[in-house]
């Protein structure tokens, strides 16, 4: 697993908790925001005798060698030695992607195709001490920059790249230009899995419309015109970059109601081709909601209706735990629970509502599931806000920075 502020990749054994460094990558770069040592993925054949020992890492680093940061993301592949039971002889991947200290996503995963593919966040631009910055969730690169390698467009997008970081010849044309991108109009989309070669993602919302999506390839979906389902609900797109006659860089920031000058627009004002809603939302409100929820004082984003999605793992048929074949399981950082979502027989609807599942007062930030699926370890952030055991909001985490084990033992 990775450290982000550690800057390492670290391996625990289960059956005692024995941590141990495997690699630290001095080059990471992170300020104290959601930069450092990111995601993680293992080659599928990691300790078959194929050759392929291999560990994939990504982590934001300085790219400018002057005194101001530029953070830029890289993803570099590791040979695992199960002597030392270290990393090393690193060889970079990719260089250059979008970096930083905000809404970088970063979740890395090997399809059964054997492609790498990679979330890029919006940057957390159009919020906060970003949001004289544009969102560049639809924006595309051009022919001439695929040959240049400049990969600057490739915020707010899933990537897919074979594993030596080149583009595949099976990706999608996407208004003309075959790259890196296999879907567009992300915000901070966190966790991916694969139910045979169907691909999910999850996805961060603003104030609501946390989202769960099926990725298709050459698809766009929305970000920053629509969130969650196109329904002029709770959500409408204010462009802070686009402030005029006052310009952005002399307005204080308002997350509920834009000055005058910066435009706003309805969903329903924007159209696109390929356009996709999500499988589900969590949750869709009316206008007339409120959030501003005194219960949460000055930390209101807790008590919006979002649960702020980390991790996503499909949970095959053959599962351990009674019922919960052919589910996607979800990790969440402000409700400190797995969500469990049953997908439909065609996988592209669900079916009910999502259940809760091993609630606790932490930010949980990923789950592994044992080889008999009847364990689930849940791994927690070490710090942050989480809601409260009755409500509200809450930085006292019961068990911050910790792995949790929690097994099924049968029904009752």
């Amino acid at each position: 697993m990775t450290e982000r502020v550690g800057k390492r990749v670290v391996r625990v054994r289960p059956s005692d908790g024995q941590r141990t460094t495997a690699v630290t990558i001095t080059e990471a770069y992170q300020s104290g925001g959601q930069d450092g040592v990111l995601g993680l993925a293992l080659d599928p054949e990691l300790l078959q005798g194929t050759g392929r020992d291999h560990v994939y890492v990504s982590y934001t680093h300085d790219a400018d060698p002057g005194s101001a940061v530029s953070r830029r993301v890289k993803i570099r592949r590791y040979t695992y030695n199960p002597t030392t039971g270290t990393l090393g002889s690193p060889v970079d991947v990719i260089t250059g992607l979008p970096g930083s200290d905000d809404h970088n996503s970063a979740r890395l995963l090997i399809g059964p195709d054997q492609k790498l593919y990679y979330t890029v966040g919006d940057q957390g631009n159009n919020q906060f001490n970003r949001k004289c910055l544009r969102v560049g969730s639809q924006d595309l690169p051009t022919a001439t920059e695929v040959a240049a390698r400049s990969w600057s467009k490739y915020a707010g997008k899933i990537l897919r790249l074979n594993l030596d970081g080149s583009i595949p010849a099976d990706n999608p044309q996407i208004a003309g230009v075959r790259s890196h991108v296999y879907s567009y109009g992300h915000r901070n989309p966190q966790g991916l899995t694969f139910r045979g070669s169907a691909l999910y993602a999850n996805e961060h919302g603003p104030k609501s419309d946390d989202e769960l999506n099926l990725i298709q390839p050459g698809k766009n979906y929305g970000w920053p015109h629509v969130a969650g389902y196109q329904d002029d609900q709770a959500y409408t797109y204010a462009n802070w970059s686009a402030s005029s006659p006052t310009p952005c860089a002399s307005l204080p920031w308002d997350d509920y109601s834009p000055p005058a000058s910066v435009p706003r627009q309805q969903e329903s004002a924007w159209s696109h081709p390929d356009f996709t809603e999500p499988l589900l939302t969590f949750y869709t409100v009316g206008n007339d909601h409120n959030f501003r929820d005194p219960a949460c004082g000055s930390s209101a984003y807790i008590c919006w209706p979002t649960i702020a999605p980390s991790a996503l793992h499909h949970v095959a048929a053959e599962s351990g735990i009674p019922g919960w074949g052919d589910s996607l399981l979800m990790t969440t950082l402000k409700k400190g629970a797995v969500y469990r979502v049953k997908l439909s027989a065609s996988g592209d609807s669900v079916v009910g509502e999502p259940t809760v599942h091993l609630a606790t007062t932490n930010r949980y930030r990923d789950l592994a599931l044992s080889p008999d699926g009847r364990t689930i370890y849940v791994i927690t952030d070490t710090s942050g806000n989480t809601s409260g055991p009755t409500g509200g909001s809450t930085t006292a985490l019961s068990n911050p920075g910790a792995i949790l084990e929690f097994t099924y033992t049968g029904p009752g």
